[in-house]
């Protein structure tokens, strides 16, 4: 990874955060936009960006994301554009963006950071497994066209991680029951995400493509 240029969505804190600070220790050149800078909210704004970003990236990962929680009947229509163009729209879009120049230099890695929500789920998860699903999808389509030119696309699905969001979405007692369920005994660091997404984003991995690997503790066994 030494010398390469990795953009990372989202890298202020949590998983990104770990990302970025792991990529840097391998020697990547990161690149790790302010919202002011990229409002994956806005599709004006991620043209922009874009627009300004010379010279192109080596690797991409789209680790952004917001989890609006709400049921299959309780979710609002703002809430799922928000969810839509955050998890899945921002993210393809810079995909789109990103591979022109990584055909023209013969590599590239993308790693998207999904959910094993997208495999499973729990009530009030109806917006955001449904969109975690779609980048499953979008990971499998995009490997498949981009193989031949030297471009690995996978995605990384964590479980339940020591995060602010997870903190907010679950109250301690929850977070403990969670604890119990999960082989392992206890929610992941975000340098353990960090550690398979820099492996898949690196030289290292030179065949692994279209795949979402999960990331969880062996909770999605049970």
């Amino acid at each position: 990874m030494k010398g390469r240029r990795a953009l990372i969505t989202g890298a202020s804190r949590g998983i990104g955060l770990a990302t970025a600070e792991a990529f840097r220790a391998r020697g990547a050149m990161v690149i790790a936009p302010s919202h002011s800078e990229l409002d994956l909210a806005s599709d004006v704004s991620i043209d922009k960006y874009l627009a300004g970003l010379s010279g192109g990236v080596d690797i991409l990962v789209n680790n952004a994301g917001i989890n609006p929680l709400g049921s299959a009947e309780e979710f609002t229509d703002p809430d799922l554009e928000a969810v839509l163009q955050v998890n899945l729209k921002a993210p393809m879009r810079l995909l789109r963006g990103l591979l022109p120049a990584m055909r023209e230099r013969g590599y590239g890695r993308i790693v998207n950071v999904s959910s094993v929500w997208s495999f499973v789920s729990k009530p009030r998860r109806f917006a955001y497994s449904s969109v975690k699903a779609g980048i499953n999808g979008m990971t499998r389509a995009a490997a498949v066209e981009c193989a031949k030119a030297g471009i690995l696309v996978n995605s990384v699905a964590p479980g339940y991680v020591n995060t602010e969001l997870t903190r907010k979405n679950n109250s301690p007692a929850e977070l403990a029951a969670i604890s119990a369920a999960i082989p392992a005994g206890r929610l992941a660091e975000p340098s353990e995400i960090a550690a398979v997404i820099a492996f898949l984003a690196s030289e290292q991995n030179a065949y692994i493509t279209g795949q979402t690997i999960a990331v969880d503790g062996g909770y999605t066994c049970l």
